[in-house]
């Protein structure tokens, strides 16, 4: 499948039509998707009808925009008028949201197509996408391994050339990891940079929806698409969209990069060989090395664990039955509340659901939740005196390659592990990329740049470099 850019450019030239680009990824699905479980909720009439659509505002000499004709995977969290979105939940089963997120707005009148809606952790609640209501995506490298999670649907989408773009929610690594996981690209934007209207809520201090791509340059096409305020996001950052291409090839020579020795502890030494490898080459480009310790990390998976199911426990409140999705019926409405929330949420959801009530309740509030946030303010400080020594940092994506199905689902804190280097970022609401870069066999391996907010441009440079250096 070609790039992103260059099927965009080729339709708008009429090199391609969006129609042939639509049919070509729609046959990718079907031919694996039975395998793979990536898509849970495709219209294939409807793709097509807005590939007709792009090709006749070619046809008028209209420019359709930068992503003219290009198939893009949404995760099933991420609202579409009239289009089925679950959140990977039986208790959405059936719902057919009134609106559009503004990001799928976006992508629309960029010209792009989208394809349907990936599968995913439901609620977003996870990291291997083994907690769907819809059963486990599958990894495109070996099948009998997981993508990642929570938006593991989304970067198998993009790895089996399925399509050349998705979007996925990034919570606490659910986009960089399954990333790595699935060896591609994948955007963690700074907190506020991308709206959140529209995406179905896990932790909305936390959340942030961003891009899956096969290479940097795409990624960052889309972020540029995706990126800028909107007044229907409260928590929106007043500023236009940042321009990232045209930096993309700037290099680091010059920029400090800081080696973070707990965004590495207790990673697999094919891992660690990797991070030692990317460190090696942006040294190489003109970066100058610095060796940094953030203590407060170690701390990270804790803090999240009560702060990230306590904004859950507040959000899921409104799965109730009344309004929308699944609705078992009972005596009363205390009845009706109880039987449909037990039926309607798997065993994930409800463990942090009990978990986020129980840390938020009176008597325990300050012991847990009280505590967790002054955490987090401990790491927001502490990455701000990172930032002071080195421009970007770098550090492993995942503890370990892809890891097969069930090897993790009877311990819930190894699972909650794999996210131990995504999970400060998140906390802090700095932006992260994950870059593929190594193999152990036939599995990827992703390496993390982490930077300050509003910093995406100079980590598509940094990632760039170490795309360039893999594939030459």
């Amino acid at each position: 499948m070609s790039s992103a850019a260059e099927i965009a450019a080729d339709v708008r030239r009429g090199a391609t039509s969006a129609l042939a680009e639509a049919e070509r990824s729609l046959a990718a699905v079907r031919a694996r998707n039975e395998e793979l479980n990536v898509f849970v909720h495709v219209d294939e009439e409807r793709a097509l009808a807005r590939a007709r659509h792009v090709d006749e505002q070619v046809s008028r000499g209209e420019d359709p925009g930068p992503l003219a004709g290009v198939p893009v995977a949404l995760k099933d969290n991420l609202c579409q008028v009239g289009e089925l979105t679950t959140a990977g939940s039986r208790i959405l089963e059936g719902w057919r949201p009134p609106y559009s997120a503004t990001v799928v707005k976006r992508i629309l009148n960029a010209g792009a197509v989208p394809v349907g809606k990936t599968n995913m952790d439901e609620f977003a609640m996870g990291s291997s996408t083994e907690n769907s209501y819809y059963g486990p995506t599958r990894n495109p490298h070996d099948p009998s391994r997981v993508p990642g999670g929570s938006s593991g649907g989304s970067a198998a989408a993009v790895a089996a050339h399925m399509t050349p773009l998705a979007l996925g929610s990034d919570t606490g690594g659910s986009i960089r990891q399954p990333a790595a996981l699935c060896g591609v690209v994948g955007v963690k934007p700074t907190y506020g940079l991308v709206s959140r209207f529209g995406l179905i809520a896990f932790a909305s201090s936390l959340d942030q929806i961003g891009p899956f791509a096969n290479n940097v340059t795409d990624a960052a096409l889309l972020l540029e698409v995706i990126a800028g305020h909107d007044a229907r996001d409260s928590t929106s950052l007043p500023e236009a969209a940042p321009s990232l291409l045209a930096g993309i090839n700037a290099g680091v020579a010059g920029k400090r990069v800081g080696i973070v020795r707990e965004l590495m502890e207790g990673a697999d030494d094919e891992v660690l060989a990797a991070v030692e490898k990317a460190r090696a080459t942006l040294q190489e480009a003109g970066a100058t090395m610095v060796e940094l310790s953030i203590p407060e990390c170690r701390l990270g998976l804790s803090a999240y664990y009560l702060i990230a199911p306590a904004e859950a426990s507040s959000n899921l409140a409104r799965f109730d039955g009344v309004r929308y999705g699944l609705r078992v019926d009972a005596d009363d409405v205390a009845a009706m509340n109880e039987a449909t929330r037990t039926l309607g949420f798997g065993a994930e959801v409800k463990r942090r659901i009990m978990l986020g009530t129980y840390a938020l309740s009176a008597g325990y509030y300050d012991a847990y939740y009280g505590q967790a946030l002054k955490v987090r303010t401990q790491m927001i400080d502490a990455f701000r005196r990172a930032y002071d020594q080195a421009d970007l940092l770098l550090g492993a994506t995942a503890p370990s390659v892809a890891f097969k199905f069930g090897e993790k689902t009877s311990n819930p804190l190894a699972m909650y592990l794999s996210d131990v280097f995504t999970i400060p970022t998140n906390l802090a609401g700095d932006p992260a990329i994950s870059v593929p870069y190594g193999r152990d066999g036939d599995l990827p391996i992703g390496v993390q740049l982490l930077g300050p907010g509003r910093s995406e441009a100079l980590l598509f440079a940094a990632a760039r470099v170490l795309e360039v250096e893999r594939s030459s």
